[in-house]
C-alpha cells in the first residue's frame, strides 16, 4: 500500500494525464491538491513510484504518465465516487422512457447513447435466446403458402421467422397449427423447440414441422452493439493501434467473451493487458450487467484507452445498464436481438 504522500503524487499525475494525455511533470505535481511538498520531493517520489511500476517516464527528458497498474490503484482507492449530474440523468431518463420498437433498434441505439455521453466507443450485448423460454408462439398468414411464426420469449425478445408449406393453409389450419404449437412449446427454449407430438392430420402436422424447424434454427448467441468506434482514431497516436483495436471490434465473439470474463471475475474495470485480450491491450473496458427480475441478460459497457475517465464512465454505465434493465423488464421493446455489430 502507498503512503499518503505517494499516494497524492500517483492521484495528480493520472488525473492530469487523463485531462491532457501529456506525460506530467514535478512542477505541475507540486502544485496540485494535497501534494504541498517540493519539486524535488515529488521528483524523488515519483521515481521510486516509478520502481515499483505505477509510474513510466516515455522519454529520459519527460515527466511521467501512469502504467496499468497505476490506474489500477486509483481505479481501486482514489477514483471518486462517479456522479451524472441531474440533467444528464434526465436525459437517460426521457431516452428510455420515449423508446419503442424492436429490441435490436433499442439495443443500438443505446450503444450510440453510452457513446455519446462518454465519448468513448460503447458495447451493448443482447440477451442471450437460447436460454430464455417461449411465453407465447403464434402462426400469422402472410398469404398463398406463406406465413410467419412468432415466439415471444421469457427475456422480452420476439423471434420471427417466414416458413413455407407444401399447400394452401386456411385461417382455420392457421388457428389449429398456432393452439397445438402453444400447448407443446410455451416454457420451452428454442433449441428444444425441434417438434411437436402429432396430431394425426398430416397437413397440420406438416405446418408445425416447418414452424419447429424455422424456431430452433433461431441464433442464440448473444448480440454485440457497438457504438461510437471512429472515437478510436482520435484515442491514440499510432495507425497500428488504432488498426488493430478497430478490427478486434469487429470480431463479436471477442466482445462477448471480453466482457462475459471480466464480470464472471467479479470486476467492473479491466485495465490494460488485465482483460487477456491482446489487440485490446492499449484499452480499458468498463462494464455493468443488465438485470431483468434479479437475472443476467446482458451487459452494458465501454471500451477507450487505459487514461479514460473512470468515475465518469462507472456512472455514466452504472445508470443506462439499470435503466435499460428497467426498460426490458417492462417488456417495452419488441423484435428479435438478431443484429450484429453496427457503428
Amino acid at each position: 500500500m502507498l503512503d499518503e504522500r505517494k499516494t497524492a503524487i500517483l492521484r495528480a499525475v493520472v488525473e492530469e494525464y487523463i485531462a491532457t494525455a501529456q506525460p506530467v511533470g514535478s512542477t505541475h505535481v507540486a502544485n496540485a491538491a494535497g501534494v504541498r511538498v517540493s519539486s524535488a520531493t515529488v521528483r524523488n517520489e515519483m521515481a521510486v513510484l516509478e520502481q515499483e511500476g505505477y509510474l513510466a517516464q516515455p522519454h529520459t527528458s519527460a515527466g511521467r504518465i501512469p502504467t496499468d497498474k497505476g490506474y489500477r490503484f486509483f481505479v481501486d482507492h482514489m477514483a471518486p465516487p462517479g456522479r451524472l449530474d441531474d440533467a444528464t440523468r434526465d436525459q437517460v431518463g426521457r431516452f428510455f422512457d420515449s423508446a419503442h420498437g424492436r429490441l435490436e433498434e433499442l439495443l443500438h441505439r443505446t450503444s450510440n447513447l453510452l457513446a455519446h455521453m462518454t465519448h468513448q466507443t460503447a458495447l451493448v450485448v443482447g440477451p442471450r435466446g437460447e436460454s430464455a423460454s417461449v411465453r407465447s408462439v403464434q402462426v400469422v398468414g402472410l398469404g398463398g403458402r406463406h406465413a410467419t411464426v412468432v415466439a415471444v420469449m421469457s427475456n422480452g425478445v420476439v423471434e420471427s421467422e417466414t416458413i413455407e408449406f407444401a399447400v394452401e393453409a386456411s385461417e382455420l389450419r392457421l388457428a389449429a397449427a398456432t393452439a397445438h404449437l402453444a400447448q407443446h412449446l410455451v416454457g420451452s427454449t428454442l433449441d428444444q423447440a425441434t417438434s411437436v407430438p402429432p396430431t394425426g392430420d398430416d397437413e397440420l402436422d406438416s405446418l408445425c414441422n416447418a414452424a419447429c424447424a424455422a424456431l430452433s434454427s433461431t441464433p442464440g448467441d448473444e448480440s454485440v452493439f457497438v457504438g461510437g468506434a471512429s472515437s478510436m482514431a482520435q484515442a491514440f497516436d499510432t495507425v497500428e493501434t488504432v488498426r488493430s483495436v478497430l478490427h478486434t471490434l469487429e470480431q463479436q465473439y471477442v466482445l462477448v467473451s471480453l466482457v462475459r470474463d471480466v464480470l464472471h471475475r467479479g470486476l467492473s474495470v479491466a485495465i490494460g493487458a488485465e482483460h487477456g485480450v491482446e489487440p485490446l491491450a492499449a484499452c480499458s473496458v468498463v462494464v455493468r450487467p443488465i438485470v431483468v427480475d434479479g437475472e443476467h441478460i446482458g451487459t452494458v459497457g465501454v471500451l477507450g484507452p487505459t487514461r479514460m475517465d473512470y468515475p465518469q464512465a462507472l456512472a455514466t454505465v452504472e445508470v443506462v445498464s439499470d435503466r435499460l434493465g428497467r426498460r426490458l423488464g417492462d417488456g417495452g421493446a419488441s423484435g428479435g436481438a438478431s443484429g450484429g455489430a453496427s457503428g
